[in-house]
């Protein structure tokens, strides 16, 4: 690799002089400790770094260069030591002695190598913290690394309240410490006993995002820092199969409103079977050629090292401040060169199994409880990472210095602690509607995407201190976002003259949903939405629940997200969509995040401009909140809700619409629609009913979540309260058919307690489709006025023909054409 080559230029009197400064804290420093050793480019980097900061004197929170590298490897080792007990002991002993039998785990479990690698990334990033006296935020791609994280928070007490209260640098609370790992135990309450997960938490001290999910922190870190903060991504090469998209970062960074970044990748060349694909394509050498091709500027140092670590993160901040610098003096033009970290090393480096398969998991092979051979590997090993309780004290205490230079603990890191709001929240524009609803003559019509564009740029404009992000693969005029195009523009390194394009624009597009899907959940201090086709809103999935699943269980813990709600737009949706094949027909977006947590992952269903509007004034006076909003883009839908009828609508949930109907206060059946066209539909047979003098009420359903039996605590405060649901839904009339934008089958689960038994029927798209037009969509699926009418004289027991013409009937059983009689 050239950047080893590079030592053989150095010079041996330049080296020995540079050794020679501050000589003895030098010395104990470059002796290492247990299997951290630091080797010659290293330790050239380090004095360099010291001409850097002005060694011998402290900088930052007052340690000295070298004393804090050699209290790094201290902690580091120590960290290590701890790590593989957590995986295989049940028993800690700060005397190191050797583990028996009894004092292992009867069923050991950890992600031990990921973990053993990613404790000198950790300590490094502590030391680059100290060095400068400024607390990065940290992300980890590899959620399930979460061992080092915690097992180095614990022994220099960065801990959250809920690892405090049971976890201390003694014999009692690290043996409860390991004893908790993979424990199992639920409370008397049902909910898990261990404050410690399998991967990152809520519980872990600076924590942004579980890390189960692969690739998306390397799509994420480029857009999470704002101006003024620095984050550190730490990324697995595994996960750099995952995600194309993560290649694109130089393209989206922006000295004027983004934050530095250092990312990581710990290249350790092994996934859970083999070796990753791309050690089998030439491990970091090759790695360096692919970044460089796509606009990076790779750095390789020892991944082994904490010291090397520091060095890099420094080192890429360097880099991107002065390439910052040339951008901001004319002398360079975007994209810059991003700086990217490559730390090598062995895969489980520091313990036995280094660089095997095993290591990802379970490196001793065999349970060292039971076999004889495994627990003296196990001691052997360990105790070369064992460090002496006095000295591992003496080094954890110069870790602990936040008050010299003023900065917060790394667990409350900028991006940890989010608390953003509207400082002006926006009037919405509301449109009135026609005198006589009942007459579809009088309608007024207008694509709801139009209020969903007003209130975003309106909010935007009206709070310039929120950095703006909108995610969008394609198609945004087509989707009517049109005016926020014009006023954000696409984020592009050469803007094309004639096209809404800047080098700073906030609209950040690509044919990719999880990348761009990426730039506004990341963008958490800032505001956002996401704009997608409904279809291809279920790539995004993955990225989405992420957010909903951490957030979620930071509001168990009593600590809710500070970040403002997000909307996740899903339009051109599925029966817009009737022309282009099976593959645009797809409302499984919608039906997946309604099986989320409701109070967390909230799915509304804008029925016209003023439901959208009234929708996009209140999600960004909310906050920790994925908002998905199927809504229809086409400028043919009518204005049925008044402005006081939207805010009520979204205020209970649901809403009877008293102009229509006949008369609901004798109704034999209720007509439920969600979705706009599902509404559209229904009205069509409310006429038709009137005409036959069939008693019925028609309710619109905008969020049929808050309708459902409650799984939770959290749920249950936000479920339409009984009164609401007593007025919409009488316990008397048991005649139910609800018409829905998704699968019938998932929107009647979530409904559960307004399901009446036989007297319950539910029609919407049951997987029919191809190259048709919206009406021709609506029949395949069964799904049209006349469906419901046909379903209706079921639920109330009386002839078909009493509602629905002969060459109506006709249709329906596929015994006539339905165009020009049904559709």
């Amino acid at each position: 690799m050239s950047e080893v080559n590079r030592v053989a230029e150095i010079r041996v009197a330049e080296q020995a002089a540079l050794d020679q400064r501050n000589a003895p804290a030098f010395a104990r420093w470059a002796a290492g400790r247990g299997p951290i050793r630091h080797t010659t480019l290293t330790r050239w980097r380090v004095n360099r770094l010291a001409e850097r900061l002005g060694a011998p004197g402290a900088r930052g929170d007052g340690v000295a260069l070298h004393d804090l590298l050699s209290a790094a490897d201290r902690v580091a080792s120590a960290a290590m030591w701890l790590v593989v007990h957590e995986t295989y002991a049940q028993s800690v002993y700060l005397d190191g002695r050797p583990l028996s039998p009894e004092d292992f785990k009867p069923a050991p479990e950890g992600h031990t190598g990921g973990a053993l690698n990613m404790v000198p990334a950790y300590v490094g990033y502590l030391a680059a913290n100290a060095l400068t006296g400024v607390t990065r935020g940290w992300l980890m791609g590899q959620g399930h690394c979460v061992a080092a994280i915690d097992s180095v928070n614990l022994l220099i007490g960065n801990m959250t309240t809920a690892h405090a209260e049971r976890y201390d640098v003694s014999e009692d609370g690290l043996t409860r410490y390991v004893r908790d790992f993979y424990s199992y135990r639920l409370r008397a309450d049902g909910t898990q006993d261990s404050p410690l997960g399998s991967h990152v938490n809520v519980h872990t001290a600076g924590g942004l995002a579980e890390g189960g999910y692969l690739g998306f922190a390397e799509l994420q870190y480029v857009h999470m820092p704002l101006p003024g903060e620095r984050l550190v991504a730490f990324l697995s090469d595994g996960a750099f199969e995952e995600q194309r998209g993560s290649d694109w970062a130089p393209r989206w960074w922006c000295a004027e409103d983004s934050g530095l970044v250092a990312p990581i990748m710990i290249n350790n060349g092994r996934r859970i079977d083999q070796r990753t694909t791309m050690a089998q394509q030439g491990g970091a050498g090759w790695f360096v050629r692919h970044l460089r091709l796509n606009g990076f500027d790779p750095i390789v140092f020892d991944g082994r090292d904490p010291a090397a670590f520091a060095w890099a993160i420094l080192e890429m901040e360097d880099r991107l401040e002065a390439a910052a610098a040339a951008l901001r003096s004319g002398k360079a033009r975007y994209p810059v060169r991003l700086p990217y970290g490559i730390a090598v090393a062995p895969k489980g480096a520091g313990f036995y199994g280094a660089g095997t398969n095993l290591a990802h998991n379970l490196p001793l092979g065999t349970n060292p409880r039971t076999d004889p051979v495994a627990a003296h590997h196990f001691n052997e090993h360990a105790q070369r990472l064992w460090v002496p309780l006095t000295e591992l004290r003496e080094a954890t205490g110069l870790f602990q210095r936040h008050e010299q230079s003023k900065r917060p603990r790394e667990r409350d890191h900028a991006l940890s602690a989010r608390d953003v709001e509207l400082r002006v929240i926006p009037g919405p524009e509301f449109r009135p509607v026609s005198r006589d609803r009942r007459d579809p003559a009088q309608w007024t019509r207008i694509s709801p995407m139009g209020a969903v564009d007003q209130a975003f740029l309106a909010a935007v404009r009206a709070n310039p201190h929120l950095r703006p992000r909108v995610g969008n693969p394609d198609e945004m005029r087509s989707n009517r976002m049109q005016r926020t195009l014009d006023a954000l523009k696409f984020r592009v390194s050469a803007p094309e003259p004639g096209i809404p394009e800047d080098h700073d624009g906030a609209v950040i597009t690509a044919l990719n949903e999880e990348a761009v899907a990426a730039a506004a959940l990341a963008n958490k201090g800032g505001i956002n939405i996401i704009v997608t086709y409904e279809a291809f809103g279920m790539k995004m999935q993955g990225a989405v629940r992420q957010e909903i699943i951490f957030a979620d269980e930071a509001n168990a813990a009593g600590r809710r997200a500070g970040w403002l709600s997000i909307p996740l737009v899903l339009t051109s949706h599925t029966w817009e969509n009737a022309k282009n094949e099976r593959s645009h027909q797809d409302p499984s977006m919608a039906e997946t995040l309604l099986g989320e947590p409701g109070d967390v992952s909230r799915v509304l269903f804008p029925a016209d401009y003023n439901t959208a509007a009234a929708v996009m004034r209140e999600v960004y006076q909310t906050r920790g909140q994925i908002w998905t909003l199927v809504v229809p883009k086409a400028d043919a839908i009518p204005d049925l809700f008044t402005r006081e009828e939207a805010e009520q609508l979204l205020r209970d949930g649901g809403l009877r619409l008293e102009w229509a109907g006949h008369p609901a206060d004798r109704s034999r059946v209720i007509l439920a629609a969600v979705g706009a066209y599902q509404l559209g539909q229904l009205l069509h047979a409310s006429k038709r009913l009137s005409e036959r003098d069939v008693a019925h009420s028609v309710i619109y359903l905008l969020e049929p979540g808050r309708f459902r039996a409650p799984r939770s605590a959290r749920e249950a405060a936000h479920v339409a309260p009984a009164e609401v649901r007593q007025r919409l839904f009488p316990h008397a009339i048991t005649a139910r058919l609800f018409l829905t934008h998704i699968r019938p089958e998932a929107l009647l689960g979530v409904l559960q307690p307004l399901h009446t038994g036989p007297g319950t029927v539910a029609l919407g798209y049951i997987n029919q489709g191809g190259t048709l037009n919206t009406g021709g969509l609506l029949f395949v699926n069964r799904a049209t006025w006349a469906h419901c009418l046909d379903a209706v004289a079921v639920l109330l027991g009386i002839p078909r023909e009493s509602l629905l013409e002969r060459e109506e009937l006709a249709a329906l059983d596929h015994q006539a054409r339905p165009e020009g009689v049904i559709i």
